[in-house]
């Protein structure tokens, strides 16, 4: 029977389907371009590929394009009948998934991964600070990430996309420095991995490497296409560091080319999944804003107006914390308060905070914006997200404090839980 990079086998003859599955798997690993079209390449060798049906709604459910993903899912359980065990259970952890059924599917997924540990499209879901982990707006989420990876690890070997993971497990654990050893040794093994070289980012950003990264980044991506997943993501690492630096040009132009929502078909602007594009596009305006750097209301309007059109419904913490961050900047008091009143999951009370904080930010009632964003700081890790991207809440307080004149206990907050990051390039006015 014909198998996958891992080892594992395929209910397909085709060795055509086998072959762009493998393909697909790969690219959508490494978040290159090509994954969905690959997928499409292998269902059309055998339709009856039941893998290769689910494997394709992931990947649409991935990208953000859900209403694309009920043809390939429902095909998929049709064909589940009569496949291997790990097959029928694949095809029924994914459709849990790809449905929007995501505590089911974590259940599902962690039973399959005791008995099928390197099953890697299953174990996908719930690596990174955006899979089911990483949104499961638990407490603890962070170590639970590691204790995930960790367990893995005997099962992957030297595997590139593995060891990626497990740095990216490391690094929001706090483990820097087996974070940079573990993001080597995989992007060694293959230098074109887009998930290696944004983890690679994130831990030279940890390490307060500013120009190592930014150099290291910068190089990288030329190379990258801009269809690729995190083309967004990388383009506003890119952009964050430009602004610590002080090269406002840099920053604006990477923000209006690859990071800002785009205006319409043909015109410059971000491409990706819609929560990167709307959560890097308001963290950039307001990193900018918070360093001194004026962010036109034109800009935070079309944010704004993305978050409307893309998360029209509280429904994911991250996004909801970012749709009312740009909301609140754009003077949309009636989005936040919404956003406010309608939070829903498990992290639903942080979200309510923080879109109370925002409100009272573009109020200049800094006060109630720092009792807001207090309540938040032993856990809003909850809300998802890297620690990278969560010091955007981190700085919001220390500017609610610069506001008020409580500039020593901005220093101390700041050299108590970012030591490592530069004052004067976070927030203006903290030296």
């Amino acid at each position: 029977m014909l198998q996958d990079r891992y080892g594992n086998s395929l209910s397909t003859d085709s060795n055509a389907a086998r072959d762009a599955y493998v393909d697909g798997l790969d690219r959508f690993l490494a978040a290159q371009s090509g994954a969905e079209g690959a997928f499409e390449a292998a269902v059309a060798a055998d339709p009856d590929f039941a893998l290769g049906q689910i494997g394709l709604a992931r990947i649409r459910q991935a990208m953000g394009q859900g209403h694309d993903v009920s043809g390939p899912a429902g095909r998929s359980a049709q064909l589940a009948e009569g496949l291997s065990e790990r097959e029928a259970a694949h095809v029924t952890a994914l459709g849990l998934l790809v449905s929007g059924q995501g505590p089911a599917a974590y259940k599902a997924i962690r039973a399959h991964l005791l008995d099928h540990p390197r099953d890697a499209l299953v174990a996908q879901t719930c690596t990174g600070v955006f899979g089911l982990i990483g949104f499961s707006g638990q407490p603890g989420r962070e170590a639970e990430q590691l204790a995930f990876t960790a367990g893995l690890a005997p099962h992957y070997g030297e595997d590139w996309w593995f060891l990626c993971q497990h740095a990216f497990s490391q690094v929001e654990a706090g483990q820097t420095g087996p974070a940079t050893a573990t993001i080597e040794r995989s992007m060694a093994l293959n230098p074109r991995n887009a998930h290696g070289a944004h983890i690679r980012s994130h831990v030279y950003y940890e390490a307060g490497e500013t120009a190592a990264g930014y150099g290291y980044i910068s190089d990288w991506v030329r190379d990258y296409d801009k269809s690729g997943q995190l083309h967004c993501h990388i383009s506003w690492h890119i952009a964050l560091w430009a602004l610590e630096q002080g090269d406002l040009e840099t920053m604006w132009r990477v923000y209006d080319a690859d990071v800002a929502p785009s205006s319409g078909e043909g015109s410059s602007g971000a491409w990706g999944p819609p929560v990167n594009v709307l959560t890097d596009a308001a963290a950039l305006l307001y990193r900018a804003e918070l360093a001194g750097v004026e962010a036109p209301a034109a800009r935070w309007q079309a944010v704004s107006a993305y978050a409307a059109r893309c998360f029209p419904n509280p429904a994911i913490a991250f996004a909801d914390v970012h749709a009312a961050l740009a909301h609140a900047m754009a003077g949309n008091g009636a989005a936040v308060a919404r956003i406010a009143a309608e939070a829903k999951g498990p992290a639903a009370d942080i979200v309510r905070e923080l879109a109370e904080a925002f409100a009272a930010m573009a109020a200049g009632n800094w006060a109630e914006a720092e009792t807001h964003l207090a309540r938040t700081m032993s856990s809003h890790e909850r809300i998802g997200g890297s620690r990278a991207q969560r010091d955007l809440v981190e700085y919001a307080l220390l500017n609610a404090l610069l506001k008020q004149g409580k500039a020593e206990e901005a220093r101390l907050l700041l050299s108590t839980r970012r030591p490592l990051k530069v004052a004067s390039a976070a927030v203006k006015g903290l030296t």
